[in-house]
């Protein structure tokens, strides 16, 4: 919020032609690597389908898990909005491996099928789970192999790279990525989001040859171009920091990404491990299971129905499938940037009262 109220000081060059939007570019390349192009827009879906529509043809296919944002909670806004189909494959706690690609690669040629183009990959996945550096190496590559484009569906990317104790770069450039949708919204950003391209080369036939020629097109197509970018800039590069500033860090020194991520990533481990202190889990019927590995700032569980119904009297949270029985449901409790040790405390009080 004080970077924004800085950027509202005197005038500037509307739709990102501004000081502060440069300054974010040149952070994106001290972040990313020297070539990486870094598009602010207004919100996640935004960046996914914009990220999609420049990597893939128009007749082209998206290989992502079957749990995936851009399949199970945009509303069909890749098809809708991009003319692309998602190829869903099944996943494992959230993750998929290199079958995924394997699965669809025998579609390439044929001219009855969506053509493969692109394989989106969300980290942290929509379970929680992290993907491994080696893990996304190898997928990068295999996609890569089959002439696929790899884009990385980043809302949490910072709440990855808190829990595997490296940079953004490291699960991103390094690794083979071409795209990413860069979150900021769910790390502490008011409004706002970022596309980062980081390769050009590449891709399914028909697709953009240059991805960073094609994303302030498809930004504008789409309706995801800010005229005052600079106060989406502004949030950007205040969680990346400044030029020149180290890009990563444990200590208090480290980048406000950082900061926010891992602390959001502790608190749900201390509400994991509150849950479990307070022997509120067990296979009884009126207890708590933990369905999902805690990596990084959320916890899946299933409970009664009626004590989740108790428990969002304290604080509101999503159901998020059916539970075991009828009269279980799987839960999803989200820990934020700003959550507090006595916040998780008193859920976890209220959560005993409700069972």
């Amino acid at each position: 919020m004080a970077a924004i109220v800085a950027a509202n000081d005197g005038a500037a060059v509307s739709y990102g032609d501004d000081p502060v939007s440069a300054r974010l570019q040149a952070r994106a390349a001290e972040v990313f690597g020297e070539q990486a192009r870094i598009f602010p827009v207004l919100n996640g879906t935004g960046a996914n389908v914009i990220s999609l529509m420049a990597a893939a043809p128009r007749w082209g296919g998206v290989i992502a898990s079957d749990v995936a944002h851009v399949h199970t909670d945009e509303n069909g806004a890749p098809e809708r909005v991009g003319g692309l189909k998602i190829l869903a494959v099944p996943s494992v706690e959230g993750r998929i491996g290199p079958d995924a690609v394997d699965r669809y690669a025998g579609d390439i040629g044929n001219v009855h099928r969506a053509q493969p183009a692109v394989l989106s990959l969300t980290q942290v996945t929509e379970l929680g789970t992290v993907y491994s550096v080696a893990d996304l190496k190898l997928l990068a590559d295999t996609a890569h192999a089959a002439g696929l484009r790899v884009h990385v569906d980043g809302s949490r990317l910072a709440n990855a790279a808190a829990t595997l104790g490296v940079g953004l770069r490291e699960i991103t450039t390094d690794v083979g990525a071409d795209i990413v949708s860069l979150g900021a919204a769910k790390n502490g950003g008011m409004l706002g989001e970022a596309i980062v391209v980081l390769s050009d080369g590449g891709g399914a036939a028909g697709a953009s040859a240059d991805l960073g020629e094609a994303v302030p097109y498809l930004r504008k197509a789409t309706m995801q171009l800010a005229s005052k970018t600079r106060f989406v800039s502004a949030q950007l590069l205040a969680l990346l920091g400044e030029p020149g500033t180290p890009t990563s860090g444990a200590d208090a020194g480290a980048p406000l990404w950082l900061r926010n991520a891992a602390h959001s990533n502790a608190m749900a481990a201390r509400l994991r491990s509150g849950i479990e202190a307070a022997e509120l889990t067990g296979d009884q019927p009126g207890a708590v299971r933990i369905t999902c590995p805690t990596e990084a700032n959320v916890v899946f569980a299933t409970l009664p129905r009626a004590a989740a119904d108790r428990a969002r009297a304290h604080a509101r949270f999503y159901d998020w499938a059916p539970g075991e029985t009828a009269d279980r449901v799987e839960v999803r409790w989200m820990c934020a940037w700003d959550t507090t040790e006595t916040d998780v405390d008193g859920f976890v009080q209220a959560l005993g009262r409700a069972l």
